[in-house]
């Protein structure tokens, strides 16, 4: 295939991960799916090998990559199935991630899947939101291991109202966004079929190979630029939300002959609190460092992950062994594990690489009832993003592992019992230096009426770096009525009470002008 064919079928197969995205969120009920786009869309072979993706949340899509081989090859896979799965120890990431996945079939031949994985703000976790302060995997929520909801294409409507049953609410809103994750699969079995057909099955087939093999050498090419060497760095998550601090995260990443090998040997064993994680979630955190060192023509495929291996022993935090507590693992170690890989790499190429941005996801979870009806609310919030040798640090922004929206202050307060006081940039927030980092955000909910809430966030104590010189970013700050709250906490909130939090601003680059 000539450079311009395959620079179409890269674009051809991307659209359908689009246009599944745009199902998605069109058909979904709850905010989170709709108006925050905490979701993803992907293809892959019939291997379960990534062959495009839309741009959306990179834990979700790293993760997705690293597994979906393993989930797909335990299923006996027929026309009009689909596979629902959360299990993080079985291909998932934290349990309100819900992944649904299709076959794609031409005549009897299994030639690839569409999946999307889409977070569920009730999983049926013993605290609003599905984000508590939990110490083993069922106080998270309902654990799905992979299963048809879909057989032939007839709903398992049992399964499906068990599901819903075990949630808080009434059901409705899960009911909604399912259907539409159901929705965009079946969107995207129907456009990848009409492409295979139109193309036929072996130039489609050829064409993969083309299309994987040419991301494996721009892949290549730009590891090119790394020396080869060993590269080290650690860092520190605040808490592990029940009593452990500091926790450490090592890696050393060793470049011979354009290929990496991340190692993360040293790191903190799994810790009783939350903010352990599945080795695919350390995974994508990886990927999604030497992504961003490709050139951005690369295609989103695995063929650019080939020149990339990990290790993390079994039994550390980033590789945690069943029934570990890992909802915050998710969303604030994959933070921390690009902080450390970007922390290494910037010790063998300084000039391409930023200063650490905030580091946390700043998760706010919270519900309860008014009037004999149950509501429950997630969101994350953005922050500072480090300064590199070109520029300062972006403001108020969403930074690495996620690449959600914030939810509309209008749809916020018209759904749920809250007014928003306060949402502006926190002023000098950012680190010191010759380029100055990124400043966080400052939001201040007030309570209509009592609920219960849980704060899941980092960079409490531990500040963004800089790097050259560059000054370290405000650590974050959270507080109920002026008084300073843990990093990591749940809690009862009455009417009229106030929640303020400050997130971190990014590390600065290089030493600023006298």
């Amino acid at each position: 295939m000539n450079a311009i064919e395959l620079s179409l079928f890269s674009s051809r197969i991307a659209a359908i991960c689009d246009e599944m995205g745009a199902v998605l969120q069109r058909a979904a009920f709850s905010p989170n799916i709709r108006d925050r786009l905490d979701f993803s869309c992907a293809i892959f072979d019939a291997g379960g090998e990534l062959c495009a993706q839309a741009a959306h949340i990179p834990v979700h899509l790293g993760s997705m990559a690293y597994a979906m081989a393993d989930i797909v090859s335990q299923i006996d896979w027929q026309v009009g199935d689909m596979v629902i799965v959360n299990d993080p120890f079985l291909g998932g990431t934290h349990l309100p991630d819900v992944t649904l996945i299709a076959p794609v079939f031409i005549e009897t031949r299994l030639l690839g899947f569409v999946a999307n994985r889409a977070h569920h703000a009730d999983i049926g976790a013993e605290s609003p939101g599905s984000m508590p302060i939990s110490t083993c995997l069922q106080e998270e929520g309902q654990i799905i291991p992979p299963q048809k909801l879909l057989r032939a294409g007839q709903l398992d409507q049992a399964f499906l109202e068990g599901l819903l049953a075990a949630t808080r609410g009434d059901g409705h809103e899960g009911r909604g966004d399912l259907s539409a994750q159901i929705s965009a699969n079946h969107c995207g079995v129907s456009r990848l079929s009409a492409l295979m057909t139109q193309m036929r099955v072996v130039k489609f087939c050829e064409a993969l190979a083309d299309l994987q093999n040419y991301a494996a050498r721009l892949a290549s090419h730009a590891l090119e630029a790394i020396p080869d060497g060993v590269y080290e760095f650690c860092d520190y998550l605040d808490d592990d939300g029940v009593a452990q601090q500091d926790i450490e995260i090592r890696v050393k990443v060793t470049v011979r002959h354009q290929h990496v090998h991340v190692d993360f040997t040293g790191t903190a064993g799994q810790v009783s609190g939350n903010v352990n994680c599945p080795l695919s979630v350390a995974a994508a955190g990886v990927y999604y460092v030497f992504r961003c060192l490709m050139p951005v023509q690369t295609p989103a495929c695995a063929g650019s992950f080939r020149p990339i291996t990990i290790n993390a022993p079994e039994g550390c935090l980033l590789n945690a062994r069943r029934p570990a507590a890992v909802a915050a693992g998710n969303v604030e170690t994959s933070s921390r594990i690009v902080d450390v890989v970007m922390g290494a790499l910037a010790k063998a190429i300084p000039d391409n690489l930023a200063a650490a941005s905030q580091g946390s996801m700043n998760n706010l979870a919270m519900g309860g009832e008014v009037n004999d009806r149950y509501w429950d609310y997630y969101e994350t919030i953005g922050g500072g993003m480090g300064a590199n040798k070109a520029h300062a640090g972006l403001s108020a922004v969403q930074t690495h592992m996620t690449n959600t929206l914030n939810t509309p202050i209008e749809v916020l307060e018209s759904r749920f019992p809250l007014r928003v006081r306060r949402y502006a940039v926190r002023q000098s927030s950012g680190g010191q230096g010759q380029h100055r980092g990124g400043d966080g955000i400052l939001r201040e909910y007030e309570f209509l009426h009592p609920a219960t809430v849980t704060l899941i966030t980092e960079r409490r104590r531990h500040r963004p770096w800089g790097l050259h010189g560059g000054g370290a970013g405000e650590a974050g700050l959270n507080q109920l009525n002026g008084q300073t709250l843990a990093a990591k906490t749940s809690f009862k909130v009455e009417r009229g009470d106030r929640l303020t939090i400050q997130t971190p601003g990014g590390g600065g680059w290089g030493i600023k002008n006298k």
